[in-house]
């Protein structure tokens, strides 16, 4: 592959911090790893967004993100319900999607409770920065 070659399609950020999600966003694209990057403030509108992507991904696989990077620490829905929510998408969205948690929490419980979830792949400190997207194998 190509160096300046994306390796994914889409990447999703769920952060409640908008100033978070634009660094991360432009540390995303300055690595140039994914052609598509979606943002999304709250855990429900990921949620509502993921639900409506998986109706296209039947004709369209790349609808849906291969990467999220979600915090924890977030109003209405904090990433562990956002996480309890995603188990209820379809067994084929969830086998598609790595949710990395990108989180301040320093928390070990967080973490502990992080990696009852199958589908949670990594956690990771923020801020997040290209460094730690090449410890990541992105």
């Amino acid at each position: 592959m190509a160096e300046n070659t994306p390796r994914f399609n889409t990447i999703m950020l769920i952060d409640d911090n908008e100033i978070d999600n634009l660094i991360n966003q432009k540390i995303i694209e300055s690595s140039n790893i994914c052609k598509h990057i979606f943002t999304h403030t709250g855990g429900k509108s990921a949620i509502e967004f993921l639900k409506n992507m998986e109706k296209i991904a039947a004709t369209n696989q790349f609808a849906l993100p291969e990467i999220i990077f979600l915090d924890i620490d977030m109003p209405l829905m904090d990433g562990f319900q956002f996480l309890d929510e995603f188990e209820k998408l379809s067994k084929e969205t969830k086998d598609y999607c790595n949710i990395i948690m990108l989180t301040s929490s320093i928390n070990p419980q967080d973490m502990s409770k992080s990696k009852k979830y199958d589908y949670v792949k990594k956690y990771v400190n923020k801020p997040l920065t290209q460094e730690s997207l090449k410890k990541l194998g992105i």
